[in-house]
């Protein structure tokens, strides 16, 4: 993977510099709440901010209007009633005694928010020439009623109440730092719902997914006692960490003044003060702090979710994490179950091959996890290039999943087939598949990347036949079939799909 694209130095300066000019005035709404911004149709929907202890604010917008006070730490919040989608750019306005703050050019329709790591964050005008027709596109983008708002890089050992970043609405001539898979996710949905798309993009090239989870979110799993402890016991590491290198600089000074008397050569300084353990763009908690909590409770459909890349390897606790990050993420959001959608990774020459399998069965299994759904792309992908380049396929696969399963728009085909369960005849295996209508080989060559064991686990090619909605797999090597896999290599292209053109998740019959 290449090395996340940041300047974190910079980009916390800048933050503290814009916080800090923010508290000089009273009345402030956090940035997510800026002109050009889309607001979540059919929800309601919280409106926060900051002014003067006790003060009473008004919250003005589409015929509704909400009056609340302060609380003592100054912090304040409306909700308004559930809002019908629209077009017309609106000003959402507040009040607070001779004090008013608006935002303009306000839309209401659907909202995502788009994470993950580079294949999410990989931008329309990257490395043109990276992603398919990326010229084309951009030129072609003319759709005002679909907005970005990018989240700078930035860490925290501590959750943050605010972010920099502003709302940009799509134009030939800003489309190009627009997530590509959020991007063609978002055409769909605008073509097919006719209402504004808003895209909250916070994603970072290189993270793991501990960093973008919430305390909380690892208590949900006792596999994950581990980062949890860390968790709790960072403050006081830090604390122990902080002593210990004053004693260290403490000695050296003693050190470097009798070195200086006696006319000797100075040691080298021992460096400055050790970063808090929970503080770095590979640490758990540390981006979810920075670029997701600010963001909390902005009323969103759902999330999108390209990562898994950097966890290559880890097999079923790669499961366990992401049911950490989906439900932490669903409980401080308070929306319900909403909507996770999210990208089984490509195929890829890590040169650890049964590594990547694992990732893919552990995604495969999170789709048990209620309300979520999976785009299978390891048709599309590249074995030499970790970021494959036809996104506008992946996100076309992601809004289709969207598409049938939260906005109704039925009669099509969203998901590729997924193995439900196999039985024994004589020297063959019987599988059958959920979402199977129309089962064949997508290159219309004999199926591939099957392979067949007895007990003994032994695995040998084999061959798969279609039979109807089903798949008949055998080899001669073996009388006795006990287990099934397909795709089982991180370099695996099978070419077993279904009538909507589809390809099957890569599986094991065997736990």
């Amino acid at each position: 993977m290449p090395k996340p694209r940041s300047n974190t130095f910079l980009v916390t300066t800048l933050t503290a510099l814009w916080l800090t000019s923010t508290v000089a005035h009273a009345l402030n709404l956090p940035r997510i709440f800026s002109d050009n911004m889309v607001l979540q149709r059919g929800i309601p929907l919280k409106i926060w901010g900051w002014a003067a202890p006790g003060q009473s604010v008004a919250v003005s917008f589409s015929a509704q209007k909400k009056i609340t006070k302060a609380a003592e730490d100054g912090k304040w919040s409306v909700t308004l009633e559930p809002l019908q989608a629209s077009a017309e750019p609106a000003e959402l306005s507040i009040v607070a005694g001779d004090q008013r703050v608006s935002t303009k050019n306000v839309l209401v329709g659907e909202v995502w928010l788009c994470s993950g790591q580079s294949n999410m964050e990989y931008a329309l005008g990257w490395n043109l020439g990276d992603t398919n027709n990326a010229r084309e596109t951009i030129a072609a983008a003319t759709f005002p009623m679909i907005r970005q708002f990018k989240v700078p890089h930035v860490t925290n050992a501590a959750p943050q109440k605010d972010l920099p970043g502003d709302w940009v609405v799509c134009a030939p001539d800003t489309a190009a730092n627009f997530t590509a898979v959020g991007y063609h996710f978002a055409l769909q949905l605008y073509k097919n719902l006719n209402v504004p798309i808003g895209l909250i993009n916070s994603s970072w090239g290189g993270t793991r997914i501990e960093p973008w989870t919430d305390p909380e979110g690892f208590k949900l799993s006792d596999k994950l006692k581990d980062i949890s402890e860390l968790i709790a016991n960072a403050d006081k590491v830090h604390l122990q960490n902080q002593v210990a290198k004053l004693d260290q600089l403490e000695a050296w000074v003693k050190q470097s003044r009798v070195a200086l008397e006696n006319g000797t050569k100075l040691s080298t300084f021992p460096g400055g003060m050790p970063e808090h353990p929970l503080n770095g763009h590979d640490r758990p908690t540390a981006i979810y702090n920075a670029m997701i909590a600010p963001l909390i409770p902005y009323g969103i459909r759902g999330a999108l979710w390209y990562q898994g890349e950097s966890n290559n390897g880890e097999g079923m606790l790669y499961f366990e994490k992401m049911k950490a990050l989906i439900g932490s993420w669903r409980r401080l959001w308070g929306l319900g179950n909403f909507p996770f959608l999210y990208v089984q990774l490509a195929p890829f020459r890590y040169n650890r091959p049964e590594a990547l399998p694992g990732i893919w069965q552990a995604q495969l299994a999170a789709l048990t996890i209620p309300n979520t759904g999976m785009a299978v792309i390891t048709d599309i992908g590249n074995v030499a290039d970790i970021h494959p380049r036809n996104k506008e396929e992946v996100g076309r696969r992601l809004s289709l999943w969207a598409l049938a399963r939260i906005y109704g728009e039925s009669g099509q085909e969203y998901s590729g087939p997924v193995y439900l369960a196999m039985k024994v005849q004589d020297d063959k295996a019987i599988l059958t598949f959920d979402h199977s209508d129309g089962l064949k080989s997508l290159d219309g060559k004999p199926l591939t990347w099957f392979t067949i064991a007895a007990e003994d686990k032994k695995f040998v090619e084999a061959n798969a036949e279609i039979l109807g909605n089903t798949l008949v797999v055998s080899s001669d090597a073996v009388a006795k079939p006990a287990a099934v896999r397909l795709g089982w290599n991180e370099t695996a292209e099978p070419n077993l799909g279904n009538g909507a053109g589809l390809p099957a998740s890569p599986f094991r019959t065997d736990k």
